[in-house]
């Protein structure tokens, strides 16, 4: 080779005709342009087509732009999931600025932390939370624009602001130019962690991961054009997993929903046809514990989606026996939910139904869009083995992975040591490449220098037949330093007893793993259907002082 020079960059540059930043808000300009017509948006009485919806989102877009906001600029968000929510998700950025849909369901002193550092100089909050919207925005020490977002099909709530969403995209220009950003590495959204263990840290989404990741729900879900799409999961987290960005570039059908009841789900499915839903372990095993009448008249095929904690076999099994498919994944907020999915292998449908569940449950292998994804040593970031026992760090790489924390350097770079973004998860690497989670490194049990997953407690917990809900945590013990504490809601009109349940466990795991105690009680939640196991915790270290 004597001409060092690659051929392939000589006089062969980026311009305007080659090269577009990617851009979810695109998504929205061909749904309308291509399928004007098809409805878009359901709410009650309200029945929008893509066309209308593409005309709010710019009114929405020009009436922020002309208050001077734009990039660089926070809007926060304390809404339902209503149109005004899914339009947010266009409308915002496509005047440059940074969405923050903040979770419905903290304390005022909490959204007061998120508006201070996110430095939001807008609120737009529905009528419902404008208790805590009122308090958060009395604990600044600055003055914030707050506007309110009257839902024409909730009739409680009260209002807090001198004018509405309505009024406010009124004063937008129907024209406005739709401003796909510059550079594809610019904020999108801004979303914050729980912060159970301190303040909540805010990650910070780009246009190009919330592009391929939802682009990536359409690739791995195997989504056709014009689902018809069921708001069971909060638009606040971690922006609905990218999928008010997927159904837009599906051009589907986006059926509102502001609180999540089995009653309301299941008349949704059978009056509007859904034909997907994505929802928490916990809500699908609502779902499945739901009186059988609510499930009558639903003859069509619907598929769910679920993330978060694994869901236990038993909880796979019961929706696929009612005919609702399962796809199991698994992601975080830093990488814009889900990421990774159980990929289901022909071979499989072979299987006994709980055996075919119990592979379901594993948290599987990467998106479409996803780089890399490893079972590593969380010091030395090397794999582990594939052998199904050796238990590491989950680690992922790719786009789909935040920008990094907002003002936080210090825990962006702990979070990216090595190269990888590290999950604080733990699991497994099978042969075939599935990961699984066994716990979250501060769930793991360690009791007597041997260590217990939690998870796998509780999926024994739920194969038994009065067990509607379970969570395990760790409880001290002044002779094996930490033992299992169980909690444990019981099924309506069923009954067991501590010692029964304890046996249960013996009998179908190593008995140094049964709980040591049980607890019936209510399991407390968050918005999104995770159980608060630092809740548990504590109560689990009351439990035991008593």
């Amino acid at each position: 080779m004597t001409d060092t020079a690659n051929k392939y960059e000589r006089d062969l540059e980026k311009n305007a005709a080659n090269y577009v930043p990617m851009s979810p808000l695109r998504f929205m300009e061909r749904s309308a342009q291509v399928f004007p017509d098809l409805p878009a948006v359901v709410h009650g009485r309200i029945r929008r087509d893509w066309a209308e919806t593409y005309t709010r989102c710019r009114k929405l877009a020009s009436a922020l732009s002309q208050r001077g906001f734009g990039p660089g600029d926070t809007v926060a968000w304390l809404g339902a999931n209503t149109p005004e929510t899914f339009e947010a998700h266009f409308g915002v950025p496509a005047c440059g600025a940074v969405l923050n849909a903040i979770n419905t369901r903290l304390d005022a002193k909490t959204v007061a932390f998120i508006l201070d550092h996110g430095e939001s100089e807008i609120l737009f909050t529905d009528k419902e939370f404008a208790d805590t919207a009122e308090q958060a925005v009395g604990l600044l020490d600055r003055e914030i624009t707050v506007v309110d977002i009257d839902d024409s099909e909730f009739d409680g709530g009260r209002r807090i602001a001198s004018q509405t969403y309505e009024e406010f995209i009124a004063e937008g220009d129907p024209e406005f130019p739709w401003q796909n950003p510059p550079d594809e590495w610019q904020a999108i959204t801004l979303n914050y962690t729980s912060g159970t263990t301190g303040n909540p840290k805010g990650v910070v989404y780009h246009h190009r991961g919330a592009y391929l990741n939802a682009v990536s729900n359409v690739l791995s879900w195997d989504m056709p054009k014009h689902p018809v799409y069921l708001w069971t999961l909060p638009m606040f987290h971690c922006n609905g997993w990218c999928f008010p960005w997927t159904i837009a570039s599906v051009a589907g059908v986006n059926v509102c929903l502001r609180a999540v009841r089995a009653d309301d789900i299941y008349r949704l499915i059978r009056d509007e046809k859904v034909t997907h839903f994505c929802a928490a372990p916990i809500v699908l095993n609502a779902l499945n514990n739901a009186p059988e009448e609510l499930k009558e008249g639903i003859d069509h095929e619907i598929q769910a989606m679920t993330a978060g904690a694994a869901p236990p076999a038993a909880v796979i099994a019961g929706m696929e026996s009612a005919g609702i498919t399962v796809t199991h994944t698994y992601g975080l907020t830093e990488v814009y939910g889900p990421v990774t999915v159980c990929e289901w292998r022909d071979e499989w449908s072979e299987l006994p139904v709980e055996e075919q569940a119990k592979l379901k449950a594993r948290q599987g292998v990467r998106y479409v869009m996803l780089d890399g994804l490893m079972v590593g040593d969380p010091e030395t970031v090397e794999p582990v083995p594939q052998d199904g026992e050796t238990m590491g760090e989950i680690f992922m790489r790719g786009n789909p992975v935040m920008k990094g924390y907002l003002k936080n350097p210090e825990a962006t770079e702990k979070a990216f040591k090595g190269g990888y973004f590290h999950t604080g998860d733990l699991g497994v690497w099978h042969p075939d490449g599935y990961i699984e989670i066994k716990d979250r490194s501060k769930d793991i049990i360690i009791s007597g220098g041997e260590n217990i997953s939690s998870l796998e407690v509780e999926e024994t917990l739920y194969g038994h037949p009065a067990v509607m809900e379970a969570a395990v945590v760790a409880m001290p013990d002044e002779k094996w330093g930490e033992t299992p504490c169980a909690f444990v809601t019981l099924k309506p009109g069923q009954d067991t007893t501590e010692d029964e349940l304890i046996e249960h466990c013996r009998n179908n795991m190593a008995r140094f793993k049964a709980p040591k105690r049980v607890v019936f009680t209510e399991l407390p939640k968050t918005s999104t259907g995770k159980i608060q196991k630092f809740v548990l915790r504590d109560q689990a270290k009351q439990a035991d002082n008593g």
